[in-house]
Parts: C-alpha cells; sequence; structure tokens
C-alpha cells in the first residue's frame, strides 16, 4: 500500500554544517566523456505547492557554485507543480536531498499516487519516515547532503547525458534551480550513480514490475513479470501467464503497454518458460510464436525519448505472443527425462 506513517521532526544530521551553496565543495562528477557537465545523480528532489508534496529523482546537471539544471520530463509531477507555480507567478519551493535511505530512494523513483512517496517508502520499510521541515516550507527526509532552494522560470541547456542505455542523450532547455542553502553532516557521504549501471537501471526498471503485474493481473492471470537487462531494464519486458483463452496473450501485450508507456517490446509466454532464462525466452520464441498471428504491432505512438531509434519520442512498438495454442498443448509441451533406474 501507499499508506505508510510519515512524521515531522525539528532536527536532523544534515544540519551539522550549513552554509552559503558552493557545488564546487562537492564531488559533482562528470561521468563520461559525452556529458555536458558534472551530474548529481541520486537525488531524490522534493518540492512543494500548496498541501502537494512530491519527491522524484532528476538528473541535476551543475551550472555555477549555486545554479542548477533540472531535467523535468512535461507530464510528471515535478514538471505539472513547476508549471503551475510559474503560472502562478512564483517560483516553486525545492529541497535536493543526497544520500537518503535506499528505501526512500526506490519509492521517489516509482510512479505513486500524487504525494505518496515517503508514506510508500515508510510501507516498504515497515516504519515511519521522518521528514525536516526547511526555511522554504518543503519537507525533506534524513539524508547526507540536502541543497534548499527554488526552481525558477530561467530556463538553461541542459546535456548530453549518458543515460540508460549508454548512449547519449538530447540537449535540451530546462528549467533552473537557484540554491540558497547547502546542509551537510560533518563529513558527509556523497552518493553517485553511475549513469546506465545496474544501480540506474534497477531504479528506473524495477517499479514498472508491480504496475505491469497490476494491470496484467485484470486481464489475464499473471504469474510473473520481468523488465529484461538486455532491454536496459527498460525498454522490454517478459510478461508470464497461466494462459485460459486464446485471446489472454494480447489483452496482457496491451495491458503492459498501458502501464509502462516507455516501454517499446513485451513478450508473453506460458508458464512453463523461466523468463529469467535468455534461452528459454530464445525457444518459446523460436517454437511458439508465428509472426502472421502472433505480433502486434503500433506504430506511430509515443515511446521514449531515451531510445535513440526514436523521432523526439515517436516509435513504433511490437508485442509478440510466444504462448502454446491451448488446442494442441501436445504439440508443444516439452519432454523430460524419464529418471534412471
Amino acid at each position: 500500500g501507499y499508506d505508510g506513517p510519515v512524521r515531522e521532526t525539528n532536527s536532523s544530521a544534515f544540519q551539522e554544517v550549513i552554509s552559503e551553496p558552493d557545488l564546487s565543495r562537492l564531488p559533482v562528477l562528470t561521468h563520461f566523456q559525452g556529458d555536458g557537465g558534472p551530474y548529481i545523480t541520486s537525488a531524490v528532489v522534493v518540492t512543494k505547492l500548496g498541501e502537494r508534496v512530491n519527491a522524484c529523482v532528476h538528473r541535476l546537471m551543475v551550472l555555477g557554485k549555486d545554479r542548477l539544471a533540472a531535467r523535468l520530463v512535461p507530464g510528471r509531477h515535478t514538471h505539472q507543480l513547476c508549471q503551475v507555480a510559474l503560472a502562478e507567478g512564483r517560483e516553486l519551493p525545492v529541497a535536493i536531498a543526497i544520500g537518503v535511505d535506499p528505501v526512500v530512494l526506490i519509492a521517489a523513483s516509482t510512479r505513486t499516487p500524487p504525494d505518496k512517496e515517503f508514506q510508500y517508502a515508510a510501507a516498504l520499510r515497515g516504519s515511519p519516515v521522518e521528514l525536516v521541515r526547511l526555511e522554504n516550507g518543503v519537507p525533506v527526509p534524513h539524508a547526507e547532503i540536502v541543497l534548499e532552494g527554488y526552481i525558477t522560470g530561467e530556463r538553461a541547456s541542459e546535456g548530453p547525458f549518458v543515460d540508460i542505455t549508454g548512449t547519449c542523450d538530447l540537449v535540451r532547455q530546462e528549467p533552473v534551480i537557484r540554491l540558497t542553502k547547502m546542509m551537510t553532516r560533518e563529513s558527509p557521504i556523497y552518493h553517485a550513480l553511475l549513469p546506465g549501471g545496474g544501480e540506474h537501471k534497477m531504479l528506473m526498471g524495477v517499479p514498472y514490475e508491480p504496475l505491469i503485474y497490476k494491470a496484467v493481473s485484470k486481464v489475464a492471470k499473471v504469474k510473473d513479470v520481468i523488465l529484461t537487462e538486455g532491454g536496459c531494464n527498460y525498454f522490454h519486458a517478459v510478461v508470464q501467464i497461466e494462459k485460459e483463452t486464446e485471446e489472454d496473450a494480447k489483452r496482457a501485450i496491451e495491458a503492459a503497454f498501458q502501464a509502462h508507456g516507455s516501454m517499446k517490446h513485451v513478450m508473453v509466454v506460458d508458464t512453463d518458460i523461466d523468463i529469467y532464462d535468455p534461452r528459454d525466452l530464445e525457444f518459446a520464441l523460436a517454437t511458439r510464436m508465428r509472426a502472421d498471428e502472433d505480433i502486434v504491432m503500433h506504430a506511430n505512438v509515443r515511446g521514449s525519448t531515451l531510445d535513440p531509434r526514436s523521432v523526439n519520442g515517436i516509435t513504433t512498438k511490437v508485442g509478440v505472443d510466444a504462448t502454446a495454442r491451448l488446442d494442441r498443448l501436445w504439440k508443444f509441451q516439452r519432454v523430460t527425462p524419464k529418471g534412471t533406474g
């Protein structure tokens, strides 16, 4: 559930050293030769507008000692709050927390209902998440480093950035964050995520697996879901179902695409296929899929700008039914060794 306990506290260890913002004092990394500059990659970005509080993970490009460019994806919650605040003629209060509890980082990476990230973290952890309210009104969790400031109406070039695919993302005009305060522990630990590395892929991909599972469960008897490593743990899913009708697999394909809008390819298999074994998946593709009957294709639809083959995020999505035909199951059943003796 999304309703774990959250409580406010008056202080945190990140307030041991309070100073004017100076990002040059932090070991912010330029991870790859193609990057446009140093990037903060592991921060939980918390914003507050009225009663709404959102926590999300955004890449943050260093522009100066007290300025950052934030990649805000249109339609996501932070972008929505920013648009509302700027339309009202004000800047959006923000806090950037680095070195948080890993459960908080996972929750902030998950598509929860609006304003439920900290409650979800508490539910995952089984204990309350404590928040400290900053001078600008934003509540933040315990962390090693916290940067306080405002998302402004100013725009700056953000990128290039080597993202989850290991290829460079686009340069865009993105909002500038103006920092007003920097707070750290006495000897803070700076947490960085390697872009395109295992931790990055886990945080982007794994939170979608339960969303796909839940969506498919409404149309078929789903058993398991994985976003595969070869698909960057983001673009390719395999859905395992207990097939009851010939329509189940195609219903599962459509439900999976609805649950994860950036996904490009999905494959549906039977319960006897090990979805964690690429050889088993290839076996299902080789023996149970007939292209003229078992492929679902959606051309010129919204995918992800992270896909290098897309054009401004527009791509073609493919679903593959690699399940056995119910009326001829005997043809698809794999034999097992008879045993000794």
